[in-house]
């Protein structure tokens, strides 16, 4: 009976025996935190705000818009990063068109920037090639009438299709880019929209990386502002002096 006493007793004991420990140390550790627990805030204090940092720039990321094709809008950046600017000049910009523009805007100036010189390079094409190889509308006959007067001569069966075709293309490229009128601002691109991929490459040339893909865009670029100078210039001289492109040359 006493053994099973000290045995009840001994039990009772090493119970209660963690608790002796866990209490002397919390007494001595309550004069600690102001010790060790204040060093630890003063460590954590430029993580947390590094981290705070991060999470703002994060957001300011994020709100500017989505990566695109490689690109991401970074408002530090002339065009907000946008690919084109070359050397010798650089970004060029003497007007001040993008200066303090939004993003938004910025896109838009891209979109209009890089059709007209898509159409300009047709452009530069279609003055030689109208002006001086046999065609269907002249009865695959070499006609020499200068471009600028060829379009009030060609039949209207002829330019139905032609206006119908552009008409199909451009509503196509407004449904993929633009904001539907009523759901939106007027004249606005969808946020997942890159100005000028209308997601058309029947010959997958559309390179995948993003470096490829800012180099390529940047040769689009040169070549269509290249074009736009050249049909402007195509359309002034035949103006000047009525001479095909190819016959003002001497050909």
């Amino acid at each position: 009976m006493k053994l099973a006493i000290l045995s009840v007793t001994i039990s009772a004991a090493c119970a209660f025996a963690p608790s002796t420990p866990a209490f002397t140390g919390s007494a001595l550790r309550m004069s600690e935190p102001e010790t060790e627990t204040a060093p630890t805030a003063v460590v954590n204090a430029p993580a947390a705000s590094g981290e705070a940092v991060a999470a703002v720039a994060v957001e300011e990321v994020a709100a500017l818009g989505p990566t695109l094709n490689g690109w991401t809008p970074d408002a530090a950046l002339p065009c907000y990063g946008l690919p084109g600017a070359i050397a010798p000049l650089g970004f060029f910009d003497p007007l001040g068109f993008s200066k303090d523009a939004e993003l938004g805007a910025v896109k838009r100036l891209r979109e209009a920037e890089i059709m007209h010189g898509r159409v300009a390079m047709m452009a530069t094409l279609g003055y030689i090639i109208g002006e001086s190889t046999p065609t269907i509308t002249y009865g695959m006959d070499i006609h020499h009438t200068i471009a600028n007067n060829q379009i009030p001569e060609i039949a209207g069966t002829v330019l139905f299709p032609f206006f119908l075709a552009i008409n199909i293309s451009e509503a196509i490229r407004a449904s993929t880019g633009w904001v539907e009128p009523g759901l939106g601002p007027l004249f606005t691109l969808r946020e997942n929209y890159y100005p000028g991929d209308i997601r058309f490459d029947p010959f997958g040339l559309k390179p995948q990386g993003a470096a490829e893909f800012d180099n390529m865009q940047t040769k689009e670029l040169n070549n269509g502002r290249l074009a736009m100078l050249a049909a402007a210039g195509m359309c002034a001289q035949e103006q000047v002096n009525g001479q095909g492109i190819l016959e003002n040359l001497g050909f």
